[in-house]
């Protein structure tokens, strides 16, 4: 999560949301990495968890990420928790809930949902108050005070 939290905070030099992401295989190697560049990257679908898995897939040379953990600063949206889902991935490690739009537990349950074919082992609040503090001081500092 020590990565991730690292990842998160360079986002804030794009002025993007400080959410870091990295994928890790099943030896504990770091297979793909993201921070978000919606602001960056003018795309929409750039959020940390996407950037994250397009490149560990890019790396492994196949979409199913079978056999991985993605570690994320905070709770996926319905998009990033679909993708999650689609990606086959083992195991989902996140920071801070999300209230607002969280979709593992906070508003929805994606990645837990037995409507779905796939559904992964979900580990909550990893050092949740440092992911916290990072979005509370963006928040703060973009609203001016």
């Amino acid at each position: 999560m020590g990565e991730a939290l690292d990842f998160a905070r360079s986002a804030l030099h794009s002025g993007d949301v400080p959410v870091g992401a990295l994928v890790v295989d099943a030896t504990g190697a770091v297979v793909g990495t993201g921070q978000n560049a919606r602001e960056r990257d003018n795309d929409p679908t750039a959020h940390a968890e996407v950037v994250a898995l397009r490149d560990a897939a890019a790396r492994r040379g196949r979409w199913r990420l079978d056999g991985c953990t993605l570690v994320v600063t905070l709770e996926p949206c319905v998009m990033c928790a679909g993708a999650v889902v689609a990606a086959r991935l083992d195991r989902l490690v996140f920071g801070a809930y999300d209230a607002k739009a969280g979709a593992v537990g906070s508003l929805w349950d994606v990645v837990r949902d037995r409507r779905l074919n796939h559904r992964p082992e979900v580990v909550a609040d990893v050092r949740a108050d440092e992911s916290a503090a990072l979005l509370r001081d963006f928040f703060a500092n973009r609203r001016g005070g």
